[in-house]
């Protein structure tokens, strides 16, 4: 061990100079930092590895005089092999610091949008997001996502805004029944079951919507009514118009009876959220009600001064 110890600090000490020279000429070729700098050749080459070299020969005169081969070497190669292997492991801190900043980002930019939609849904003006839906989303959550993704992609974002007040009522209901109930309860299980299927029916409208409003992509109802508006047609053109407008009017009536009955579903949560509210599920603290309670406070103020020892 010693003889190895003590060839590789005479190669080690050797091999400082030569670094040191192509350092000075070139120093991205002797250090594994970046930038590189001819102050950091100087202080590796000059200082630090000569030093180690002369602990290391130190620690070696423990075992006598004399060197191994295998140990000038080891010492000739060190520098040579220490570089790149520096390099990679600086690559990998570096790897490693960024991959923790982007996730502690990605994690602040979820904070920042949960608090976001729930002050959204406070105020009862959350939007939903089809590419984004919300961090808490449930199934229910997600499937109005896409609900609303496709009445937008078959342009009607007249009809999309239901699904936003659907979240919201629906969001709305259920934070009353968790502060109402504890979530143990069977009442408390079987409400929020109730509130997600008038929920689910809702997005079932939704996507009927959007399958009906599908259907009218190729018809522009304003082209329709002003080629109809011209005088000189003939009877084929009109007749053709005149069915294309039919057609319109019946697919918007059918649009218009399934927003009603939308609207049904949000007038039923919001009924349940009113009642819900009402509720006093807490238990009196008072011992009295509260007339009988004042009742008896008045009746000592008006006795209170039997008390008085003063007189």
């Amino acid at each position: 061990m010693f003889p190895f110890l003590q060839g590789f600090a005479y190669g080690l000490f050797l091999s400082c100079l030569p670094w040191l020279i192509l350092g000075l000429m070139e120093p991205r070729w002797a250090l594994p930092t970046d930038p590189p700098r001819r102050w950091q050749v100087l202080l590796r080459y000059w200082l630090l590895f000569p030093f180690l070299a002369f602990v290391l020969w130190l620690t070696s005169l423990w075992g006598g005089f004399g060197a191994s081969l295998g140990g000038w070497i080891a010492g000739l190669l060190a520098i040579s092999v220490e570089i790149p292997a520096e390099r990679a492991w600086r690559r990998w801190r570096v790897h490693r610091a960024r991959q923790r900043q982007a996730a502690r980002a990605r994690a602040a930019a979820e904070q920042r949008r949960a608090e976001q939609e729930q002050k959204a849904r406070e105020a009862g003006l959350a939007v939903l997001d089809p590419q984004r839906p919300p961090v808490d989303a449930d199934d229910l959550v997600r499937a109005l996502c896409e609900a609303k993704g496709r009445l937008l992609q078959a342009r009607r974002p007249d009809l999309a805004p239901q699904a936003d007040r659907l979240y919201t009522r629906y969001g709305h209901v259920n934070r009353l029944l968790d502060g109402k109930f504890d979530p143990r309860e069977l009442t408390h299980e079987r409400s929020r079951k109730l509130v997600a299927e008038v929920a689910w029916s809702a997005v079932d409208q939704l996507n009927t919507m959007a399958s009906v409003a599908r259907g009218l992509l190729g018809v522009d109802p304003q082209e329709v009514r002003r080629r109809l508006a011209q005088p000189a047609l003939a009877d084929e053109e009109r007749r053709a118009l005149e069915r294309r407008m039919e057609l319109v009017e019946t697919t918007e009536a059918r649009l218009r009876e399934l927003k009603a009955r939308n609207e049904a579903a949000l007038t039923a949560l919001d009924d349940a959220a009113v009642t819900v509210s009402a509720l006093n599920t807490q238990r009196p603290r008072a011992g009295v009600a509260a007339e009988q309670a004042l009742e008896d406070l008045r009746r000592f103020v008006d006795q209170a001064h039997r008390y008085d020892r003063s007189s």
